[in-house]
């Protein structure tokens, strides 16, 4: 075909056209074309023609043999995929709002889970990609913390395992646990300690409507030679715990961070090698998985998590 083709625009290409012209720009062979976007060779000269009418010029020269852009052709492609690439981005803003989350979250938290470095990534991450989702934040006691999920009273829960069934969890961190003794105990001197010889400490003990299974497993109940924990005062938060231990009414366990998190005058933090670690979760009633706004902040969670490289787990 004659580059000189001089008969006047009479419509503007539809984008089917310039994506056809890209494609055929890139492959300069109709049936390679046709291939890739799953039609006819008739169908793209048919369309080609279309797009050279519209803009009143030729853009590619085409013989038995060998297609080619003409001069018009080229000074055309880098704008046609512009165009193109305008109209993707249109999408791409289109379907953002259709997925944005719209309401309130409440949002729960035992001791300072809610302030740690990954439930803040959590929550700007959410906020970044749904600025129209409000966040309350609510802070959990220990006997409260499972049923104010599966209540109800909380939509989200940053919590520590183990959880009871119900609740499902996205892992987010692991880490180390420590012992909190009082500071004049005899072992406050050392950094680190056995169960052994913690054997005739008492442990804290937490409300009577907190789960008990949790609870044994923060307090190494029972001990690796089957021996039972003792029980003490009761506590329902870390600020009574930890002040209950400074009176040297009793010890407990917490995770590492709560060296950085809890200072407190009276109180000694030291490492006990052979407890597991302790996982932080991100936790919601499992009969509210996909309901859009948990949905939400499932997701943001696992790809902070997937960036992350952190261990496995259940999503």
């Amino acid at each position: 075909m004659n580059e000189g083709r001089r008969t006047a625009a009479t419509r503007t290409p539809d984008l089917h056209q310039l994506r056809i012209f890209t494609v055929l720009a890139e492959e300069l062979h109709f049936g390679r074309t046709a291939a890739r976007l799953f039609t006819t060779q008739p169908a793209v000269s048919r369309q080609v023609r279309a797009l050279e009418d519209a803009l009143g010029v030729a853009v590619f020269d085409r013989t038995s043999r060998a297609v080619s852009l003409t001069p018009a052709g080229r000074a055309l492609l880098p704008e046609a995929r512009e165009v193109l690439a305008a109209v993707d981005r249109l999408h791409a803003v289109a379907e953002r709002h259709l997925r944005e989350v719209a309401g309130s979250l409440r949002v729960g938290g035992i001791g300072g889970e809610a302030t740690t470095n990954y439930a803040q990534a959590v929550l700007a991450g959410l906020a970044q990609e749904h600025p129209r989702l409000a966040v309350e934040l609510r802070a959990l006691g220990f006997g409260e913390q499972f049923q104010a999920l599966l209540g109800g009273d909380v939509d989200i829960a940053f919590l520590r395992e183990p959880v009871p069934a119900g609740i499902q969890v996205l892992p987010l961190s692991r880490e180390r646990r420590v012992v909190c003794l009082p500071a004049d105990d005899p072992l406050a001197a050392h950094t680190a300690v056995s169960l052994a010889d913690l054997a005739r400490h008492t442990v804290v003990d937490v409300p009577s409507w907190a789960s008990r299974a949790w609870w044994e497993h923060w307090s190494a109940d029972p001990r690796p030679d089957g021996a039972p924990v003792r029980y003490g005062p009761v506590v329902d938060d870390v600020e009574s715990m930890l002040t209950t231990v400074a009176r040297g009414q009793g010890i407990a366990f917490l995770p590492a961070r709560a060296r950085d998190f809890y200072p407190r005058p009276g109180v000694r933090y030291l490492d006990v090698p052979e407890l597991p670690p302790s996982t932080a979760v991100l936790a919601w009633n499992g009969r509210h998985r996909d309901r859009p706004d948990i949905a939400a902040v499932r997701a943001v969670a696992a790809r902070l998590r997937i960036r992350s490289g952190s261990g496995r787990g259940q999503g």
